[in-house]
């Protein structure tokens, strides 16, 4: 297996919402999101090998609930993923995936090494190749929020909000097309700076949820996820 990886995280009781799992971060994305916190990941040279990972692993069966992959973005390394995945639920654990549906085709084909798929919105999917500074990447997120809404898999869709990338109307809209694919659900996050290749983004970012947006988005979608504060 030719899995390249770029960190490890033993224990964390939040990338996988109620089970206690190990994080495996992969190189690798095709997009290039300006607000990433992980954009070391896009590109490099491995930082462990996946023998050392497995491991530790097969050390914490029975203390671990579940092992998440993600990036990088983990659709990048298609083929490498799903052997990983696959030596990973022998072990007994649960599954999950970090993507930002960058090939539908690819999620498709990983769904049934999956517990768990948290699948990031960058917007409206007319924004998307703006934000992602790749062409046809916004058709390519809407196949994938289909693919995750009708494969029946537990799922998160998941937005990070900076006002200098996603208006008010933006988010009122990205909530519209997600209702209309059948979502009930999305959560809305904080843009943090850690991380940030790009220092403008790090230094605007300013408080962006105001109660009338708040009672707008939660019209469209009552199920919405908002950041207290």
């Amino acid at each position: 297996m030719n899995l390249r990886l770029g960190g490890f995280v033993p224990w964390s009781s939040v990338d996988y919402p109620g089970h206690q799992a190990a994080v495996l971060f992969v190189i690798g994305c095709p997009w290039r999101c300006p607000y990433c916190h992980n954009s070391h990941l896009w590109t490099g040279e491995p930082g462990l090998s996946w023998p050392v990972v497995r491991g530790f692993l097969e050390t914490r069966v029975g203390l671990l609930d579940a092992v998440v992959v993600s990036g990088g973005e983990p659709l990048a390394q298609a083929a490498a993923v799903r052997e990983a995945l696959a030596e990973i639920r022998t072990l007994g654990f649960a599954t999950a995936l970090h993507t930002a549906g960058v090939s539908p085709r690819r999620l498709q084909a990983m769904l049934g090494d999956l517990d768990w798929i948290g699948l990031d919105i960058k917007g409206p999917f007319s924004r998307y190749d703006a934000i992602t500074a790749r062409d046809e990447s916004g058709a390519a997120a809407r196949a994938s929020v289909e693919t995750v809404l009708h494969s029946g898999k537990p799922h998160e869709l998941r937005t990070t909000v900076h006002p200098e990338l996603l208006s008010d109307h933006d988010l009122i809209t990205m909530l519209r097309e997600l209702v209309a694919l059948g979502a009930r659900s999305v959560t809305l996050k904080n843009f943090r700076p850690m991380g940030c290749p790009d220092p403008r983004l790090a230094a605007t970012y300013r408080p962006w949820l105001t109660p009338r947006l708040a009672t707008e988005l939660r019209a469209i979608m009552p199920g919405v996820v908002l950041p207290e504060g």
